[in-house]
């Protein structure tokens, strides 16, 4: 097949790791961390050299530590992608920094495979990393070290955005708390599904325990360690619940060190540069879109638009599930994972596998960069297996965003954006009205109880008699968190008033 010279291309893919509990630890910064990882994706290239002297776009994913609100206690750099760019010896045209959410390694690789082929820009390299595990380790010792880092230049930062998926209704109402607001969605789907919490509890432990397997090959994971579906199901002072239904070893670890790097660029500029075609990978199919906000959705336990985004990818590849060789599903709690697989078809014990890199409770889950590593090892490993597909979607949010990809070292010619469509499809479905303050009577929905160092609040999820709106509420009226533990209080009246701070709930 003739490849159109503007064609998009992975021509290079980089991880690197600093695991704190091993000989080598060098307590590096999420700085070193992207550099490091960049050096290794320039020499994947084959020509370093040449590569390097033609990037003149970084594409930052988010730092965690770059938001409001959130420590920096080892300080950090004013410029993430010029700070990497120097340490590289890069010299970029332009650098930006995405928005949060765990769909911006994908959609940033999307992006710019797209300004590729409008030949808006040369050679781009995706970067992103972070060194949560070592800010934790020094945050409070006087031999701490100082990642702070002052450059200047040009940077394009999109700001966080946290309005695309957080309202003042979730604020009030403990729903930042990512394994809060998972919770909720996954009670809903054991609802739906009519399953009681200890038969979750093992289908969440099967899931995820071949995620294990996979992890403990991953010389990058934080958790190398293979385990049982028994012994990530069952509650134990170990595995204590962090939140309704979720024991702590099913929720995405956050105390990591690693950084990835992916280099796009041109069918036209890899041939100049002399990168090897047996390193070329294509984009087959790619999508992105957002979902209604948690609350208004009418199912609570499910996201249309994550399976509406798979499907449309898959069919802009022209191919099927069973087409697959590799597939990574975002896993930061299980339920991104079983949306996914209810809504295509996915079997948990497929051959394949749901994961490239062990999924982000045990790979590890790095702030808003997993799936870049998912998009890394994916490259990696179709090179390996010529002409195969595999998939990676990326989900952002409380799934309120998701950006797929599909890939192959099959040539294709770049199909454009084509979202507004399968968008329109998500748009269509009416979602629910959501009131941040009510008084009245209410059903509930769905709940979890989120068991913090002050002991444990309830926060419910129900919807009013008189006009079917939503609403979100706490508790720690003793009655109704003893429900509440049980696990299924679904469709039980309670009363809710409105306070200060919050809605307040009790049994009716």
């Amino acid at each position: 097949m003739r490849i159109d010279p503007t064609t998009p291309v992975i021509i290079g893919v980089g991880q690197s790791g600093d695991r704190i509990d091993t000989p080598d630890y060098q307590a590096w910064s999420s700085i070193d961390l992207g550099a490091s990882a960049t050096r290794n994706a320039l020499a994947d290239t084959g020509v370093a050299s040449a590569v390097a002297d033609a990037i003149d776009v970084i594409a930052a994913v988010r730092e965690m530590e770059n938001m409001p609100h959130v420590p920096s206690p080892l300080g950090r750099s004013n410029n993430y992608p010029r700070s990497v760019a120097r340490r590289v010896g890069l010299t970029p045209e332009r650098v930006l920094v995405e928005v949060v959410g765990g769909q911006s390694p994908q959609s940033l690789v999307t992006d710019h495979a797209e300004t590729i082929a409008r030949g808006g820009a040369e050679c781009v390299l995706v970067v992103g990393a972070e060194a949560t595990s070592t800010a934790r380790h020094f945050a409070d010792r006087d031999d701490r070290p100082d990642f702070s880092e002052e450059i200047d230049g040009q940077l394009d930062d999109r700001g966080p955005h946290f309005e695309d998926f957080i309202d003042m209704t979730m604020v009030r109402h403990r729903l930042t708390s990512m394994p809060v607001a998972y919770a909720l969605a996954e009670n809903a789907r054991r609802n739906r599904l009519g399953v009681g919490v200890d038969d979750y509890r093992r289908a969440m432990g099967s899931l995820f325990a071949p995620f294990t397997e996979v992890a403990a090959a991953n010389p990058f994971a934080a958790s190398p360690v293979i385990r049982s579906a028994d012994e990530l199901a069952t509650v134990t002072d170990a595995n204590r619940v962090i939140a309704q239904p979720y024991p702590r070893l099913v929720v995405a670890r956050d105390l990591v060190n690693v950084g990835s790097a992916i280099i796009l660029t041109s069918a036209a500029n890899a041939t100049k540069m002399g990168v090897p075609r047996e390193n070329w990978v294509f984009l087959h199919g790619h999508t992105d879109l957002r979902e209604h906000a948690l609350l208004a959705r009418a199912d609570l336990g499910t996201s249309p638009a994550a399976a509406i985004a798979t499907s449309g990818a898959l069919e802009m590849a022209g191919i099927g599930v069973a087409d697959l060789a590799t597939v990574d599903l975002y896993s930061c709690f299980a339920i991104p994972v079983f949306n996914i697989c209810d809504a295509l078809g996915f079997d948990v014990d497929t051959p394949t596998g749901l994961t490239v890199t062990g999924g982000l409770p045990f790979f590890g889950g790095p702030g808003h960069n997993y799936s870049s590593h998912a998009i890394v090892e994916t490259v990696e490993r179709l090179r390996r297996q010529p002409d195969a597909f595999g998939l990676v979607v990326a989900n952002g949010g409380i799934m309120s965003k998701t950006s797929v990809g599909v890939y192959s070292t099959t040539p294709t010619t770049w199909t454009p954006r084509s979202d507004r469509p399968l968008q329109a499809r998500v748009d269509n479905a009416d979602p629910l009205p959501v009131a941040e303050f009510f008084t009245g009577s209410a059903t509930l929905d769905t709940y979890t109880v989120d068991h913090g160092k002050r002991g444990p609040i309830g926060v419910v999820v129900a919807t009013t008699h008189d006009d079917h709106t939503r609403v979100a509420a706490l508790t720690s009226d003793d009655a109704l968190l003893a429900l509440l533990e049980v696990g299924n209080p679904f469709g039980v009246e309670l009363t809710i008033e409105a306070t200060e701070g919050a809605n307040s709930a009790r049994l009716a």
